[in-house]
């Protein structure tokens, strides 16, 4: 059997109860993927967004509901060794990618910016919403998964002193006609990293030139990682602190809070409450 086919089968098989059913359950329940989309499937080179690409490569095979895709890799300007780093596991994989180049890394390196991640990530967002237009796409997909949220919704609470999430799907305030969808909202990344190890995979992290260099590992300086070691010190007194926190994000009590913001207007508690 060739390699491809096993990491195929450990997907619905091995891995069924972690990944693919968690996968399968985010699609339905929030309603990612429906009749006749042309989604663009965004491939960074790590993990998360193989496995969504198999993921969604099942689902196209096999699912009731009938979907174009394309797998998509944005160049920002790796180096020749993580370009084709990146090429060999979508050969490996048989993920047939579509790459295309920017100057995402020559431009924020000319920038004078104390968050070159954040520009970064801003100038990707910029560039991947222009490929999908240009595809005819009505969604992209990305490979942010459960502790991505979990950790998203600790910044912003610890670092930006208001609560929000990362959510499963949600519209393009830029560009008309196209939506952004999670489909690994639900699957934890130690599962993740069990699948990859289980196939003996490896794949790049970043490859960001100014934080990490090539790195196939994570050096681990970032607030998220610091919320990740959080979490994971917090699981060893309850093990279902995570899912709490997420569950959280869907039980708001709007009794017991003293304002909430909607669309750039906020409302106080006191704007209903009776002396």
């Amino acid at each position: 059997m060739e390699k491809y086919r096993e990491i195929e089968r450990s997907i619905i098989k091995k891995h069924r109860k972690e990944i693919w059913s968690k996968f399968v359950k985010a699609v339905q329940d929030y309603e990612l993927i429906k009749e006749n989309d042309n989604i663009m499937v965004c491939i960074s080179g790590g993990k998360d967004s193989f496995l969504l690409a198999k993921c969604i490569q099942e689902l196209q095979r096999h699912g009731k509901v009938k979907f174009n895709a394309h797998y998509v890799v944005m160049d920002p300007g790796y180096s020749d060794y993580n370009r084709d780093f990146i090429i060999d596991n979508a050969k490996v994989l048989n993920v047939p990618i579509e790459m295309f180049e920017s100057d995402i890394f020559d431009v924020v390196a000319n920038v004078d910016s104390k968050s070159p991640c954040y520009l970064c990530a801003r100038m990707r967002r910029g560039y991947l919403y222009n490929k999908a237009q240009e595809l005819g796409c009505n969604k992209i997909a990305l490979g942010h998964h459960f502790d991505d949220v979990i950790e998203t919704t600790l910044l912003s609470m610890f670092y930006g002193s208001e609560i929000k999430t990362m959510m499963p799907k949600l519209h393009s305030d830029n560009y008309e006609g196209i939506e952004l969808i999670r489909p690994l909202y639900l699957v934890k990344e130690s599962a993740i990293i069990s699948w990859r190890n289980s196939n003996e995979l490896t794949f790049i992290n970043c490859a960001c030139r100014f934080t990490e260099g090539c790195s196939l590992i994570n050096d681990g300086t970032s607030k998220r990682k610091e919320m990740k070691e959080l979490i994971k010190n917090l699981r060893k007194t309850n093990k279902d602190i995570d899912y709490n926190i997420f569950k959280s994000l869907d039980n708001i009590n709007l009794n017991c809070v003293l304002g909430t913001r909607k669309d750039g207007v906020y409302k106080s508690f006191l704007d209903e409450y009776e002396d």
